[in-house]
């Protein structure tokens, strides 16, 4: 097939490698030519432009901008489609995204990886990003069946998960498991480096390990998906915020009570949550 991909960053990159991989002719377009050279250097598409109207000749086209760039660049893009093209796209929000869109293109089907690092740019693209990582589908009720069942086969031919979903209960579901971790994490590091003493808060950057690395990656990536993530998911975001924010203040009830076996029974309530949202396999 002749897929498009618009935005060359991180997902846009690891996912043109893989469709390169399957025999796809890959068409990408950026808004710099540097990465557009770049992404042709690397192998990850076979042309690009910054030109949008190269993906007038795609099947499939692939939006994989930042959240707030999604609608203004498909109303651009729209403009040189054929009407049988598919769009899909990679925002971590999905419903004022679906709701925008849908009215302006039939063949719209709303996606989401749940794949990536926090590293960004062309440059971090990697193959197999997406094998055996969930991929959530939020198609609208007026969305043709075919549209849906091709983005399906290529998402499903990358290896990838598929789950299905309104787009707002993919919005809650993912301000608890994905937009809220980044705002803890970026206030745990907040936390830390309010330490007063340049002694002791030098000694903690070396002392630090696998727990600290492990709850704070997050909250070290991207500061403009952070925001994007805060401003397009508000009222799921502030929603599970306050609820994050009565569980630490119970926490700090029970310390400050010394009621070690309430704060013990917690601890255990979590040890034996936590496998049902992470698999260690």
């Amino acid at each position: 097939m002749q897929i498009g991909i618009l935005g060359l960053g991180l997902i846009g990159g690891s996912l043109g490698y893989d469709l390169r991989s399957q025999g796809h002719h890959v068409l990408g377009v950026s808004r710099k030519q540097s990465t557009c050279e770049t992404a042709v250097s690397l192998g990850s598409v076979d042309e690009a432009s910054v030109d949008i109207s190269l993906l007038t000749a795609a099947e499939v086209v692939f939006i994989c901008t930042p959240i707030g760039l999604i609608v203004p660049q498909v109303e651009q893009l729209i403009n040189h489609l054929p009407q049988a093209t598919v769009v899909t796209d990679v925002g971590s929000v999905k419903a004022p995204i679906v709701e925008a869109i849908s009215p302006l293109w039939e063949n719209f089907v709303g996606g989401h990886p749940m794949a990536g690092t926090t590293d960004s740019g062309i440059e971090s693209a990697q193959r197999n990003l997406f094998a055996h990582r969930p991929y959530v589908l939020t198609p609208a009720p007026t969305t043709p069946k075919g549209a849906i069942a091709l983005v399906e086969e290529i998402v499903r031919s990358l290896g990838a998960k598929i789950y299905y979903c309104q787009p707002e209960q993919h919005d809650r579901a993912v301000s608890w498991i994905s937009h809220l971790p980044v705002m803890v994490s970026s206030s745990l590091i907040a936390a830390c480096i309010s330490e007063t003493d340049p002694e002791v808060l030098k000694l903690a950057q070396n002392l630090a390990s696998s727990g600290f690395r492990d709850t704070s990656r997050v909250g070290g990536g991207n500061p403009e998906l952070g925001v994007m993530m805060a401003q397009y998911n508000r009222q799921a975001l502030l929603g599970s915020l306050h609820q994050y924010r009565r569980n630490l203040d119970e926490v700090i009830a029970l310390v400050e009570q010394e009621n070690w076996s309430a704060l013990a029974t917690k601890l255990h309530t979590t040890q034996q949550a936590r496998p049902n949202f992470v698999d260690e396999i």
